[in-house]
């Protein structure tokens, strides 16, 4: 694996995993400086008829995730999440928002990702931060 910026044919071909399938996250454009993707709102609301703020949290921490493991890639390491947060500054109720993560911190050992979710209106509705360690890829 290297962390070439994988074509639109790659990223059509990448597994998702269960929860970004079931949540509808599809990434739309992806390097170790940025990751772009989608989530519709239907099927992710919570009772209020609202964007679930976790599924917010999932989109971001997903784009975050794929940016660090397309960084790690090279150095022979693979990311995994070690810290999540997020401030949500207003809702959606119907549409699809887009997040946009890019790259605060890219090292040796972590990588740091600021995630911005909007709505179709470009109004920001989550601002989130992702940090991943980087760890070996072959553990002996």
């Amino acid at each position: 694996m290297t962390a070439e910026t994988p074509s639109p044919a790659d990223l059509a071909q990448m597994p998702q995993g269960n929860l970004n399938e079931k949540l509808g996250v599809r990434i739309t454009e992806a390097s170790a400086d940025r990751v772009v993707g989608t989530m519709p709102v239907e099927g992710n609301e919570q009772p209020y008829g609202l964007l679930h703020g976790g599924a917010s949290i999932a989109l971001a921490e997903s784009l975050g995730s794929v940016g660090a493991a397309i960084h790690g890639a090279d150095l022979e390491r693979l990311a995994v999440g070690v810290d999540i947060n997020a401030t949500h500054h207003r809702s959606a109720r119907s549409g699809t928002v887009t997040g946009v993560a890019t790259a605060v911190h890219r090292g040796r050992t972590s990588a740091c990702y600021e995630v911005v979710v909007t709505g179709e209106d470009g109004k920001r509705l989550c601002t989130a931060r992702i940090t991943c360690a980087l760890v070996p890829a072959v553990r002996t």
